[in-house]
């Protein structure tokens, strides 16, 4: 599974208003009928397969052995059990008693620049999703998103409204979860245990959880992961639905991808009018070439593979052919006890 983290969407009324326009002779007369195209919608999102999902993690505390999944889990990607955790308070945390903190001095300089890095994440503030953050003036125009160069557990993927706040953190060969519970306290894993996963509905066939040898097992019926043991927190990473918090149907944003979906629609719309009398027909034999031509476009880039999966192709090749060549002059006696002639060197691929 190709994990995507950074596609962006638009809901499926900034679709509609968008084919709206070009057609916008039938919709003054409202001739087209949304609840018609909604399902057209969904099809295009199956038809261009799981990359079009948003990869996302949670961290679910298992009570007598099962707990819901998340309302918009479509599929299991990999998941582990969370061992013992550290947890961190900052500055206003749920502290008793009275105490003093010493502040690390920072100095700033005489003009601050509101949407420096260091001091808010301007692109965040501007879009104001939560309404928890005022810092950058209204006027400000457009903006270059700050991508983090790691994972900051106040700001996961540049946005502080994310939920639920749970990543993996990478420290060289090893790996951290992190849960931010709230503003001030933060759970941080760095003992995760395999967890084996029973192959069932919701569990992506390419699941590394299918194959690990563990004591500790689950799987997934009905809406709820179901462990073998009863307590506990377990870390998914799984593919959404298309669907905002709202539950509104979402559609990829994206260049390649809109010609797509609105070409789509409009020769839906067109067919309903057909088959309502209306003398469409011409523009249904344009609409045609035009959808035909945008499909492939499409599927030619969804279907394309990433640098990280070509490298994984020619790593397997690189393997398999070592395999082939090479391994067969590879001594498999346990203690060689067959003496090497000296003067021959031995080449090792």
């Amino acid at each position: 599974m190709d994990f995507n983290y950074t596609l962006r969407y638009r809901t499926f009324d900034q679709l509609l208003e968008d084919v709206t326009i070009d057609l916008n002779t039938f919709a003054l007369e409202n001739m087209i009928e949304p609840q018609q195209l909604i399902k057209l919608a969904k099809k295009i999102n199956y038809d261009l397969g799981l990359r079009l999902n948003q990869t996302k993690e949670a961290a679910l505390d298992v009570c007598h052995g099962r707990v819901k999944l998340p309302d918009d889990f479509y599929t299991f990607n990999y998941g582990l059990m969370c061992g013992n955790f550290v947890i961190s308070t900052g500055y206003g945390g749920a502290v008793s008693g009275t105490n003093i903190q010493e502040v690390p001095y920072v100095e700033t300089p005489s003009t601050v620049d509101l949407c420096a890095p260091i001091t808010v994440n301007c692109n965040t503030c501007n879009s104001n999703p939560c309404n928890h953050t005022a810092a950058c003036p209204s006027n400000v125009g457009v903006i270059t998103p700050v991508i983090p160069i790691a994972h900051d557990p106040a700001n996961p993927y540049g946005n502080t409204c994310i939920s639920p706040r749970v990543f993996m953190n990478c420290k060289g060969d090893n790996y951290e979860l992190i849960q931010v519970v709230n503003s001030s306290q933060t759970r941080v894993y760095k003992e995760l245990i395999p967890l084996r996963m029973k192959i069932g509905q919701g569990v992506e066939k390419g699941c590394p959880n299918l194959s690990v040898n563990a004591p500790n097992e689950g799987w997934i019926k009905g809406g709820f992961l179901f462990t073998n043991f009863q307590e506990g927190t377990v870390y998914i990473n799984y593919q959404g639905q298309m669907e905002d918090d709202n539950g509104n149907l979402m559609v990829p944003d994206h260049d390649l991808l809109n010609e797509y979906y609105e070409y789509a629609l409009k020769q839906r719309i067109l067919e309903n009018l057909y088959l309502n009398g209306e003398d469409v027909s011409q523009r249904m034999g344009l609409i045609d070439q035009r959808l035909r031509a945008a499909r492939n476009q499409a599927l030619s880039l969804v279907n394309t593979p990433n640098f990280k999966e070509l490298y994984d192709i020619w790593w397997t090749n690189r393997r398999a052919q070592n395999s082939k060549y090479y391994d067969m002059f590879n001594s498999n006696t346990p203690s060689n006890a067959y003496p090497q002639n000296p003067n021959i060197t031995r080449v090792v691929g």
